[in-house]
């Protein structure tokens, strides 16, 4: 019998079970890990590295986004197409990444985050290499749809990691470095374009080895991309993927790596409990709920996070910021340093991010975010509206006040989008739903991501010669106003909640 319990009593903790080491298949065969566990606790140092290593994909994926915006005028002259083809050569990829994100999404619960992560950069290499060397415009769309998958994959597969190796405490912070690296790629080729395009003159005129800048331009990416690959080799694998699919052991090991042996085994009964209701492996019928019959409701709530982010028309200014301002009389060099700035302060606006929304919450930042940018957006529409002058090649001529009030609206814009939405959608779809449908919601949510960028930047050189700069302005200012509604009224805040505890 139990003897009653006495205040006075010593309470004795229980005992520790031993840590074994983790095996070497858990990371790759002949590979150690980055670091050494703490067997007492939470081995942060570790977590930070391997978010890190993932961080890598965004970057790639920014500086393949940003890449083609420096690249238009060359592509123009090289492959002799017009409007709509041209606007097809810059949107191409994103064909690409709708599909890689889609098939990396359904892929990843069948082979590991890891794995997908891997074939990401094995496309990112083949992609630069092959953009630079394409002597048609049928052959650089094969190109740019090759690196599109690769993008793609990396925009869901990056958070993901990121969300399943990270405390819910500092989650947010860590999935929100993976934008600060996607800005950082997209500031990373604008400045290189800049510069390649400054020492040969112009984008079109021959650079190193008789070879154009704007060729350069791509095979600049090589680098980050074979980093990358190699890098991935030294990461295990999300341990929430491991006990989808069964395998416990290993699990329990990057677990035990992660957080320490008593955290680790707390955390496996967890992702176990989350798993026990509907255990199988995922796959994507689990979106339709059995109960209804229907979709799952936070299947839209992703999707209108995913299409409302590209149709505030962000991906204008990062595709199309050249050819934008050269539209409204900035030399090419002024057009492509107004580039650089701002991808600089998106870099700061991602940084405040970081600092926030562990504090502040998704939702908040999402909101204010919306409602800076319909503001600023209708500024920049009203700038655009204000000027009918056109100059002797056809371009739209702003009045110096109008000029400064379009310039600084737009760069305004720009921070408000990466304060809020840049980072902010990808750190929701990386956490908002439940473990059994991770996957399939994120090539869901994904392929509308990438659908809708396509249709953004593929309309874009249509609407300007159209309805013009202040008509397009004003469609992405509806979309920026109609935002802010829909996070009120159907976005949950996932703050500080265990990825076990989401529901869906």
């Amino acid at each position: 019998m139990r003897r009653p319990c006495n205040r006075s009593d010593p309470v004795e903790a229980p005992p520790e079970p031993p840590v074994e080491p983790p095996a070497e298949a858990d990371v790759h065969p002949g590979r150690e890990y980055m670091s050494n566990p703490n067997a007492s606790g939470e081995n942060t140092r570790f977590i930070i590295l391997i978010s890190l290593v993932a961080t890598i994909g965004g970057f790639l994926f920014g500086f393949d986004s940003g890449v083609i915006n420096g690249t238009v005028d060359g592509l123009k002259t090289a492959f002799q197409s017009d409007a709509a083809v041209t606007g097809f050569n810059v949107a191409s990829m994103l064909l690409g990444c709708a599909i890689g994100a889609w098939f990396a999404g359904t892929l990843a619960d069948r082979y590991g985050r890891r794995t997908m992560l891997l074939w990401a950069a094995v496309f990112f290499i083949v992609s630069a290499w092959g953009s630079g060397i394409s002597t048609s415009s049928a052959e650089f769309v094969v190109y740019r749809v090759i690196g599109g998958l690769a993008v793609g994959a990396a925009s869901v597969m990056s958070p993901a990691y990121i969300s399943e190796v990270s405390p819910a405490r500092y989650r947010g912070r860590l999935a929100t470095i993976q934008q600060i690296a996607i800005i950082s790629g997209l500031f990373a080729a604008f400045l290189s374009n800049y510069l390649l395009a400054r020492i040969a003159t112009s984008s079109m005129s021959a650079l190193w080895l008789g070879y154009e800048a704007w060729r350069w331009m791509f095979w600049a990416e090589l680098v980050p991309a074979a980093l990358f690959f190699v890098l991935l080799f030294f990461i295990p694998e999300s341990p929430r993927y491991l006990v989808a699919r069964g395998l416990r052991e290993r699990a329990e090991r990057v677990l035990v790596r992660l957080y320490g042996a008593a955290q680790g085994a707390r955390k496996l009964v967890e992702i176990d409990d989350s798993l026990a209701a509907d255990h199988h492996r995922p796959r994507l019928s689990d979106l339709i709920s059995k109960t209804t019959g229907r979709i799952r409701p936070i299947v839209w709530v992703g999707v209108g996070l995913a299409t409302f982010q590209q149709f505030v028309g962000i991906n204008v200014v990062f595709y199309y910021g050249a050819v934008l301002w050269q539209a409204v009389g900035f030399s090419e060099s002024d057009a492509l340093l107004i580039n650089v700035i701002s991808g600089a302060l998106s870099i700061g606006a991602c940084i405040v991010t970081v600092l926030l929304i562990d504090k502040v919450g998704r939702k908040p930042l999402l909101w204010v975010g919306s409602a800076g940018m319909a503001v600023t957006l209708g500024l920049v529409a009203f700038a655009f509206a204000s000027s009918a002058d056109l100059d002797a090649a056809g371009r739209l001529v702003l009045s110096d006040s109008m000029g400064v009030l379009a310039l600084v609206a737009a760069n305004l814009y720009v921070i408000f989008f990466n304060v809020s939405w840049g980072p902010v959608m990808w750190v929701m779809l990386g956490e908002m739903f439940p473990n059994q449908i991770r996957g399939s919601g994120l090539a869901v949510a994904g392929l509308a991501q990438w659908s809708a960028n396509f249709l953004i930047t593929w309309t874009f050189p249509m609407l300007l010669a159209g309805i013009g700069l202040a008509g397009a302005y004003g469609i992405y200012t509806v979309a920026a106003v109609l935002s802010v509604f829909f996070v009120l009224r159907f976005v949950h805040e996932t703050k500080g909640r265990e990825l076990e505890q989401m529901e869906g």
